[in-house]
């Protein structure tokens, strides 16, 4: 799903500490690599107990940085490590380095390395529940999100030590996804609210039968993907869940077009209400309320018809008979609907024609009061691709943003919608 050139160019540092969970930093050095970026790792000792520096050399490519090989005759010393880097990531870190962290303790080169790194740090945690709960732990993790760096919690489920609770490293798909955002954000997107809409609505028959369509909901979750990479803070409103999608982007699961309007509502007043910023240490010190207008990008499939006598239970088939005339009527038109004022609102249009498709796309625009529409050729790229084509169209531009994966293309969306607004 992930574009291999996501991360092209980007430097990251990671450093490992002395726990069980360390084996999974070498996934997370993998996805980073597969992306595109560049990686290069700092070890504790303790880290090396569990795995040798040889291990995590094979795998990024780079000399491993340990108290051992430490050189001022070149970058690979914990002052130059970090002005080569982009992005400081520690996973695992035990409840002992976020401690030392916290209260600027620099007894080993990691923490040396975190001392003197300026730009933004992730920090995942990895402990026994009793140490990642302790009041001098929670207390060095309030201290540390106050002073440029970022906390991906961990997870509550049966450690390896054998007690259950809070404490085991957060999935390696999770780190991976808050790092490229963090390093991928940019300040249009950042603190701003988006609701996407996806999938095909499904209108009951009966309790075992529906209508519905053939939409996947692909590029719906291929959009949610790329805002939240770009630091946009995003809800999306369903029928198709997509487990893989970072835990940060807030899903609500609906089926029919009733429900999704009736959320549909309720998401964009909270959208309009802006983002409260996190305090810091760092400038500001007191939360100030940010309001950038808010996006909506309707790029559910909403059957055009429900129908008009829903049937509890199960209909029969010997009481229907050979021949059966089901009643519909329309649904209401959602995008037409909704309030859109402070929204900028994106419809989409999938048409099996091109030519009137692009017609009805322009009328869509006016007839609906939109900000932008893509127009989406069926014909070409059915339902389900992998891949698709959209022609944007504003009320003053037109961009062709040529067939692509979908992930790729909605990046190249979200980038060209920012373009146009600045």
């Amino acid at each position: 799903m992930l574009n291999h050139s996501l991360l092209a160019g980007k430097k990251i540092v990671v450093g490992v500490t002395g726990s069980i969970a360390i084996y999974k930093s070498l996934e997370l050095i993998r996805l980073y690599i597969k992306a595109g970026a560049l990686v290069r790792v700092i070890m504790t000792e303790g880290a090396s107990r569990f795995i040798t520096p040889l291990t995590f050399e094979a795998i990024s490519q780079h000399k491993v940085l340990t108290a051992e090989n430490e050189s001022w005759s070149n970058d690979n010393n914990h002052i130059d490590i970090g002005k080569w880097a982009d992005l400081l990531v520690i996973a695992p870190v035990t409840a002992n380095t976020l401690n030392k962290i916290s209260n600027g303790i620099a007894d080993n080169l990691l923490t040396q390395v975190v001392l003197a790194y300026p730009k933004e740090k992730l920090f995942a945690p990895a402990a026994n529940t009793n140490m990642y709960k302790n009041p001098l732990t929670q207390a060095s993790l309030k201290m540390i999100k106050l002073v440029n760096a970022q906390i991906i919690e961990p997870e509550n489920k049966l450690l390896a030590c054998g007690d259950e609770g809070v404490g085991a490293l957060a999935s390696v798909e999770d780190i991976f996804y808050k790092s490229a955002q963090m390093l991928l954000k940019n300040s249009f997107w950042e603190n701003r609210r988006v609701v996407v809409t996806g999938g095909g609505t499904i209108e009951k028959i009966d309790d075992v039968r529906y209508i519905s369509n053939f939409s996947s909901g692909k590029m719906a979750s291929a959009l949610s993907r790329a805002l939240f990479l770009k630091g946009a803070d995003v809800c999306l409103i369903t029928t198709k869940n997509d487990p893989s999608l970072p835990k940060s982007i807030y899903t609500i699961e609906v089926e029919d077009a009733k429900e999704m309007e009736d959320y549909l509502v309720d998401a964009l007043k909270v959208a309009k209400k802006g983002i409260m910023s996190k305090p810091t240490l760092m400038g500001e010190g007191t939360p100030q309320l940010i309001q950038k207008k808010p996006y909506l990008f309707m790029a559910a499939a909403v059957s055009d018809y429900k129908v008009k006598f829903k049937k509890e239970g199960k209909l029969k088939k010997e009481s229907l008979g050979s021949s059966w005339n089901l009643e519909l009527e329309e649904n209401a038109d959602i995008l037409m609907n909704i309030d859109k004022e402070g929204v900028f609102a994106v419809g989409f249009k999938a048409e099996m024609d091109k030519h009137s498709g692009q017609e009805n796309a322009k009328n869509m625009l006016i007839k609906k009061n939109l900000d932008a529409v893509c127009f989406n050729d069926v014909g070409e790229n059915s339902f389900g691709s992998d891949k698709n084509a959209i022609t944007l169209f504003t009320k003053t531009q037109v961009k062709v943003l040529p067939q692509a994966g979908k992930f790729s293309l909605a990046l190249s969306l979200v980038d060209a919608l920012g373009d146009m607004a600045e």
